[in-house]
């Protein structure tokens, strides 16, 4: 049996998306029968108590001081050098086969320091912008090219670059033909709402202000899901209540798959969920609530494979044109089922040889 650790943090800074995903392949792992476990700190807004309630042991890193920078490196709660002696601590009692490290804070230096305590090393990036000492590397953005990592990572480092390789749960693969089947006719009667597990600055609460005035078909229904740390949770359900139109918002939900399946459009973050979408073919109008959204959202505005918004007062043109074209929700959902098909984890579990 092989055992895989993963270091990787969620927090109101960083947000959920990091950890979902790295839960997303550990889960694939223990289907194939690999042992599991995780390594976080203790950040405000951390899902350690969730990763223990999907069955894997986690060891959790002391928190020397939180901070709301925006610098990633300040992100991690501890120096480079704290963080990998503490990581080497937690592995201490396991024989590890694949370290895999998702973290914007972590690099080449903090990974050639682990080299010794594992058999191999594998990251999950998105931003380029560091050097990596790693055996297998995965970016799942779209507009990335493998010669963006060529001067970051060993020469024999195995590159997985691209959507085909995002880390989707098995439920979205399952459903995809069923979404993709029943948007054959398109329609705009459910709108679905996700800014991210955290939403630290409320762009949820700002979508609805701004969708409570546009107009609208009478039969509308929208459904709004969040993180059960969103700091702006309560807000948003007492905007909801205000809303023309009944709208429901749910939090922690273990059906998102068939909450996108079930939808018409979707009103999100560029981030991770950015796939699910296209692998289900959901129209989507995207807001870029990070930097490291930024390529991802460009570069699906120039496939027209969604609606790039860059601040809520484009919603009602949108929205207009939307009406009175439906041609092109159709549209985005062509060219954004093209992109993904849901077989990420499938194609990485082949790269692991698990």
């Amino acid at each position: 049996m092989k055992t895989v650790a993963f270091r990787t943090d969620a927090s109101l800074q960083i947000g959920t998306g990091h950890v979902m995903r790295c839960l997303t392949l550990a889960n694939a792992l223990k289907a194939k029968g690999s042992e599991c476990l995780f390594i976080c700190r203790a950040h405000e807004g951390n899902l350690i108590d969730f990763i223990r309630s999907n069955g894997f042991e986690t060891k959790v890193l002391p928190l020397r001081e939180e901070t709301t920078s925006t610098s990633h490196a300040d992100w991690l709660g501890a120096t480079w050098g704290d963080d990998a002696a503490q990581t080497i601590d937690a592995l201490s009692d396991f024989d590890v086969d694949w370290l895999i490290v998702d973290h914007y804070a972590l690099d080449a230096r903090w990974e050639t320091l682990l080299r010794p305590y594992c058999s191999r090393i594998m990251v999950v990036d998105d931003l380029a912008d560091r050097p990596h000492d790693c055996d297998l590397l995965l970016d799942q953005n779209l507009g990335r090219d493998p010669s963006d990592y060529t001067d970051l990572t060993p020469a024999d480092c195995q590159l997985c670059i691209g959507p085909q390789f995002a880390l989707l749960r098995p439920e979205f693969a399952e459903l995809r033909a069923f979404s993709l089947r029943r948007r054959s006719n398109p329609q705009l009667r459910q709108i679905l709402i996700t800014m991210g597990g955290v939403d630290q600055n409320n762009a949820t609460g700002a979508v609805l202000t701004t969708l409570g005035k546009c107009d609208l078909p009478a039969d509308i229904q929208i459904t709004v899901v969040m993180g059960p740390h969103a700091p702006w949770l309560a807000d948003v359900q007492s905007a909801a209540l205000e809303m023309p139109w009944p709208t429901e918002v749910r939090v922690g939900v273990k059906d998102m798959a068939q909450l996108m399946a079930d939808s018409d459009l979707a009103i999100g973050a560029a981030g991770s969920t950015s796939w699910e979408r296209c692998c289900l073919g959901l129209p989507s109008l995207m807001m870029v609530l990070a930097d490291n959204q930024r390529e991802v959202a460009e570069s699906l505005s120039e496939l027209q494979a969604a609606f790039l918004l860059l601040n809520t007062s484009g919603l009602p043109v949108i929205l207009d044109r939307i009406s009175a074209d439906i041609a092109l929700i159709a549209n985005m959902s062509e060219k954004s089922s093209t992109l993904v098909d849901g077989r990420g984890v499938n194609r990485i579990l082949m790269e692991l040889a698990v």
